[in-house]
């Protein structure tokens, strides 16, 4: 039997998911937390962002799944891609990657409803998200809930809540590309 207020949230960091958090309690949904981030490298910078994202679930007692480190999954999506600029093709690969992922979780945890953290980002577009997170829904009985976690001063929120918790705070998106 499905929870209906339940809903599986991709997360990057836990920079990006401290506001997101927030705004889903307080539209009455249990938020269960996916790490899935093939895209990160190196595996250090992985391993930094999750233990961040771990203690601020501790903190506020949300469940938290991981996925183990798989960086050739992302590199397979990006091959020939490499050289594109940031915000085009090699993103929105790297988006369904891991939306397309959480579909699939969603699914086996009988969760109907998904979302991420990605849109709090000012240096994404949310409609390349959107666009992603429909496509890897489709045909699986999962809504994608399109929530721009950046609008109403989302991304200074985060900022000032990831600032209080003492944060770390990383200087690019992920992936061995965005780092240029």
């Amino acid at each position: 039997m499905q929870n209906k207020n339940k809903i599986l949230i991709h997360a990057c960091c836990g920079v990006c998911f401290s506001y997101p958090l927030i705004l889903l309690r307080e539209m009455g949904y249990e938020p269960v937390v996916y790490f899935f981030n093939p895209n990160i490298y190196p595996e250090n910078e992985f391993e930094r962002r999750y233990l961040e994202l771990e203690k601020y679930c501790k903190v506020n007692h949300v469940e938290l799944i991981k996925e183990n480190y798989n960086h050739n999954e992302f590199l397979e999506i990006a091959k020939g891609l490499e050289n594109l600029p940031e915000k085009g093709e090699r993103c929105k690969k790297c988006f369904y990657l891991r939306l397309n992922k959480t579909v699939k979780l969603a699914n086996k945890l009988g969760v109907n409803k998904i979302t991420t953290t990605l849109t709090v980002s000012p240096h994404k577009i949310s409609k390349d998200i959107f666009e992603m997170g429909k496509m890897a829904c489709e045909n699986n009985n999962i809504e994608f809930l399109e929530f721009d976690f950046k609008k109403q001063d989302g991304f200074k929120k985060t900022s000032k809540i990831a600032y209080d918790f003492g944060m770390y705070r990383q200087n690019y998106c992920g992936c061995e590309f965005s780092l240029r």
